[in-house]
């Protein structure tokens, strides 16, 4: 059954890709991945594969790759995406050997792929579970380890019909959880070979936390503006990865009102529609983009001083940014789920999410510390916005318990390590 599904999402993938890019670059570059490998591959190298389906299961893969890199130069390491958003991002990481797409599972290609390979050791990065993959290395005698991963009781193999899907779960040497309810529910098949260890996320976050660069254009925005009557040092609200259903309650606050805040938006989609509903939403804001300021910094500086709002329409600054933020808002809570919470909250600022969190333990614990907000609707937002904005103190406690979340919950690369004894 589980190999006429491939069949049929590959023959779906195949048409969609006739109409869409996103698509199209996915269909190419699986097809293309053998023949990479085939003229990349080291026969004399032994490689140590990470698999990650997007960028941010990468994230949670980094700290081990970057680990592994450091202290056993002696492997070389392949990376590989099912994704476009994390392929095209990272096809450049300077931390892997050889980055490339996955081949869908089908039996020939991951018998095709991992011919032209012949990796000593793999790193399946989450909910990562390609029933040939991992069945053909465990055939092979290849230790697979399952990092980050979490399960809960409605997932497919703890349902009476995925029970048959669910042996692949007997292909792993060992699987390194997030908490403590994924450990008892492998239980229940039998699966002990089990070690609590968190999320490796948080490791990253502060390794990126420890490197961040000071953001010139950032800092003047943010700068001190005599046109703000009401405070000459403004507070700083920074949207990071925000959907439109986010910016509609945000925005609503901020336009025309409360000018002793100035706003960073990092919307999660970028492209000229997407900003233009920004602008439309703040016709009573002084709104600037930071690609048509970067040419003309520093001559500029007055005009930026003077905006209202900074709209970042480009990638890879966020995770410094929220370092400027009073408070910060992760969107995605009002769609598929919210994007990473941990980035704003290791820098010590309260984190805004919406709803839809239920899946992310990251943000359950935010929410139970204090130091994450939950909101449901325009009233929930602005009632803790107004009380942040007269309440430093409130700011700061929130704040601290969200950052103090973040260390506790870091140190699961090392205890990943401890166990691998390489």
């Amino acid at each position: 059954m589980y190999n006429f599904i491939i069949f049929c999402y590959s023959c779906g993938v195949a048409i969609v890709s006739l109409f869409n890019e996103k698509v199209r670059k996915m269909w190419r570059g699986e097809r293309e991945a053998v023949q990479t490998l085939k003229e990349k591959v080291d026969p004399q190298a032994q490689y140590v594969w990470f698999h990650a389906a997007s960028l941010g299961e990468f994230e949670q893969g980094r700290p081990l790759m970057e680990r592994l890199r450091r202290d056993h130069p002696e492997y070389k390491i392949l990376l590989t995406f099912f994704s476009p958003s994390g392929y095209e991002v990272r096809k450049n990481y300077e931390g892997a050997d050889i980055v490339c797409y996955l081949p869908l599972d089908t039996v020939g290609n991951a018998r095709r792929f991992l011919r032209a390979v012949r990796p000593v050791m793999a790193f399946f990065i989450k909910y990562e579970f390609w029933y040939n993959y991992l069945h053909i290395l465990k055939h092979r005698g290849v230790p697979v380890y399952s990092v980050s991963s979490i399960f809960r009781p409605n997932q497919v193999f703890f349902r009476w019909y995925g029970r048959q899907y669910g042996r692949v779960l007997k292909c792993f040497t060992r699987f390194f959880v997030q908490n403590e309810q994924s450990r008892e529910l492998l239980a229940t098949l039998g699966i002990h070979n089990v070690d609590v260890v968190g999320d490796t996320r948080f490791d990253r976050v502060l390794q990126i936390k420890e490197a961040a660069k000071d953001l010139p254009i950032i800092e003047q925005f943010i700068s001190d503006n005599t046109s703000h009557s009401t405070l000459h040092t403004p507070q700083i609200f920074v949207a990071g990865s925000s959907w439109p259903p986010d910016e509609e309650i945000f925005l609503r606050y901020f336009n025309g009102r409360h000018p002793e805040w100035k706003l960073i938006i990092a919307p999660h989609v970028i492209d000229e529609s997407h900003l233009q509903q920004i602008n439309l939403h703040l016709k009573n804001r002084k709104v600037v983009r930071y690609t048509s300021v970067i040419g003309e910094f520093p001559s500029n500086i007055s005009d930026l001083r003077n905006a209202d709002v900074l709209v970042v329409d480009c990638f890879g600054l966020l995770s410094s940014i929220y370092r400027y933020a009073t408070v910060c808002y992760v969107g995605g809570g009002f769609g598929v789920g919210i994007h990473n919470v941990v980035e704003a909250a290791v820098w010590g600022k309260p984190v805004f999410f919406g709803p839809n969190n239920q899946r992310f333990m990251e943000a359950q614990e935010l929410k139970e510390c204090g130091g994450g907000i939950e909101i449901t609707s325009y009233d929930d937002f602005a009632n803790s916005m107004n009380q942040f904005a007269t309440d430093a103190q409130a700011v700061k406690t929130r704040g601290e318990a969200a950052a103090e979340c973040v260390s506790r919950r870091s140190g699961a690369t090392e205890r990943i390590f401890s166990y691998l004894k390489l």
